[in-house]
């Protein structure tokens, strides 16, 4: 593996220890389940979501069957970044490589203990709710940004 590689799976981890402490907070220190919801500003509430689905919500999945192959589908693709991670020879994809395992790792945990993942993020502005997320989703979210910007990032120049 690259020097890079394993700067992505300490990343990695990082998130995933991230997204974890948050939703151990929301779930068991606040308690947001039993609250439900909580103001914290005029556009940002603490809301308890349980998303079955993917991102946004999408393919919920509302049965045993379907929580275990978005499972594996995440293992899956976790298994495809790990692989990617050891090729990696740019410090910037390698960030954004790590930032997105270990999202996918927070989520897959969510999944594979409580049946769907914890989202409490919610921004609102003029009556209007963004999508509920997590720590996870966020990381997901600004990985995938740094590697649009990996991509227009030139080639070195090769002297000769």
């Amino acid at each position: 593996m690259t020097r890079y590689g394993r700067l992505g799976l300490r990343v990695a981890a990082l998130v995933a220890a991230m997204d974890l402490s948050s939703k151990y907070l929301i779930l068991y220190l606040i308690e947001l389940p039993e609250r439900q919801s909580i103001r914290l500003t005029p556009f940002l509430d603490l809301s308890m979501v349980w998303n079955r689905g993917i991102s946004y919500g999408w393919f919920q999945a509302e049965n045993e069957t379907g929580r275990w192959l978005l499972a594996a589908v995440t293992v899956a693709i976790c298994a495809g970044l790990i692989w990617w991670l050891t090729r990696l020879t740019h410090l910037l994809a390698a960030l954004a490589v790590g930032t997105i395992l270990g999202g996918a790792l927070g989520n897959l945990h969510d999944r594979v203990v409580y049946g769907a993942v914890v989202d409490f993020f919610d921004f609102h502005i003029l009556g209007y709710h963004w999508y509920v997320f997590n720590v996870a989703d966020a990381a997901i979210s600004i990985g995938a940004a740094l590697l649009v910007l990996d991509a227009f990032r030139p080639e070195p120049q090769q002297n000769g």
